[in-house]
């Protein structure tokens, strides 16, 4: 009793002197005691990283995703709806191979991971020597010296810059790019170094962009490890080579869906906040925290609603994307679905920057006209309501006046695992992802409540 006394005052302070509605501040604290005592959340991660697996778009894993999430959905929503998108099916084959070779000896296998997309190498591999380049403009400067060989783009992440998503973004040109502007100048194939902090020896996928009119040729990305050892013999003027073979191709459009389930408004169902992450993986790991967590988290935020008998006054959607990775069918389809229903999506807003603990959102445009929620949220140590990207499912809803916003956890670890082998289950944290959960639940709360005005 004396713990709820303290509570309640507690809630009454803050009214005081923030301007905020106790019974508000009470529900919210209700919702992060539900997410963190009752949760289903982090069972369901487990069934979804093990029993079924990584899950690219095409394959039989997303698949039996997509059946496991709907499934999922009528427990917990009042309607559930299948979007039927068709999206691409690339195939990585038979495990890639590669060897260094130095001062024309061969030197050791290297581990490497073909990108997103990549075509394959001929059955008899390609070797080339290795041409170490440090950005997109220091490769023009090269320009015919690229011709015949392999381009090893080097540019690590900047470890100085502390949103680490700033630092993938600025690094990621060589990844998405790269390939292309090498095949300009003659170069035969990419290497490129992972888009990660941590010094280990994962490979990071992650999709590549082809330009129409430019030869394709086969890239793949080496762990920051052998990054590092490359640029050492470098320094030590060693001629370095590569021997690397790749199977990987791209197969005609599969059909697959968004999953999306719905609780009704009962004020404003006219008006609807979507919350969701994508179900798709890259083919590595076990799509733990991108995007697992997105999903289950989406998913966890109707459960609470339902589990406190909360009737939210405008509608809202929890939505499981389908291929985010490779292609964005499933965002794209969903806004199309929305602009021929005239739907009115006021709000939406994506989890796929990982399970770890929370720390705020981004928002983007705006974010002064929800800073005054803040103080809701400061028991939790959630601070940052601050412009930026909120997520690459939701954006196709931009051009339709929806308020975009992105769910955004601490990122320091997050690129240990993103796109790589170790992105699995055990790396996820029960607590992080229930607090998340708590929190983009507390926001969809508030959201249905008072609009977005």
């Amino acid at each position: 009793m004396h713990k709820i006394a303290l509570l309640l005052l507690s809630f009454v302070l803050l009214e005081s002197s923030a301007q905020v509605n106790v019974n508000d501040s009470i529900q919210i604290r209700k919702i992060y005691s539900e997410a963190l005592s009752n949760s289903p959340s982090y069972t369901q991660l487990r069934y979804l990283c093990k029993k079924i697996g990584n899950r690219l778009s095409g394959s039989p894993q997303a698949a039996k995703a997509v059946a496991w999430g709907e499934i999922e959905m009528k427990k917990i929503a009042d309607k559930v709806l299948m979007q039927e998108v068709m999206v691409p099916h690339w195939v990585r084959g038979p495990k890639e191979k590669a060897t260094l070779i130095v001062d024309g000896k061969v030197n050791k296998a290297l581990y490497v991971l073909a990108l997103g997309g990549s075509v394959a190498t001929p059955k008899a591999g390609i070797t080339a020597e290795i041409l170490a380049v440090d950005s997109l403009s220091h490769l023009k400067k090269l320009g015919e010296k690229v011709k015949g060989k392999i381009v090893f783009f080097r540019r690590p992440m900047d470890a100085t810059l502390i949103n680490t998503f700033d630092a993938y973004g600025d690094a990621g040109d060589q990844r998405r790019q790269g390939p292309s502007e090498a095949a300009k100048y003659g170069a035969v194939a990419v290497i490129v170094r992972s888009l990660g902090l941590a010094a280990d020896n994962y490979p990071h996928t992650g999709m590549l962009s082809y330009l129409p009119d430019v030869p394709k040729i086969p890239a793949a990305a080496i762990s920051t490890n052998t990054a590092n050892d490359l640029d050492k013999l470098i320094a030590q003027g060693k001629k370095l080579a590569l021997e690397i073979s790749i199977s990987s191709q791209m197969l005609p459009d599969e059909k697959s869906y968004n999953v999306v389930g719905e609780i009704k408004g009962s004020q404003y169902p006219e008006e609807i906040i979507v919350v969701g992450g994508h179900l798709d993986s890259w083919d590595v790991g076990e799509g733990a925290h991108d995007d697992g967590t997105g999903c289950v988290q989406s998913m966890e935020v109707l459960r609470i609603f339902k589990a406190l008998g909360i009737k939210p006054k405008r509608t809202i959607r929890a939505v499981l994307f389908m291929n985010e990775e490779n292609g964005v069918k499933g965002g794209e389809k969903y806004a199309e679905l929305a602009k021929l229903n005239n739907e009115k999506n006021i709000a939406a807003i994506e989890s796929d920057a990982g399970g770890h603990t929370p720390r705020g959102f981004d928002f983007s445009d705006s974010p002064e006209n929800f800073k005054k929620w803040m103080p809701y949220f400061a028991p939790y140590d959630i601070k940052h309501f601050e412009k930026g990207y909120p997520g690459t499912d939701i954006h196709p809803l931009e051009p339709s006046g929806t308020v975009l916003i992105g769910f955004l956890p601490d990122s320091q670890r997050y690129f240990d695992y993103h796109h790589t082998d170790n992105d699995v289950f055990e790396n996820v944290n029960k607590r992080e992802l229930e607090m998340g959960s708590a929190t983009i639940a507390s926001l969809v709360y508030l959201l249905s409540e008072y609009g977005v005005k």
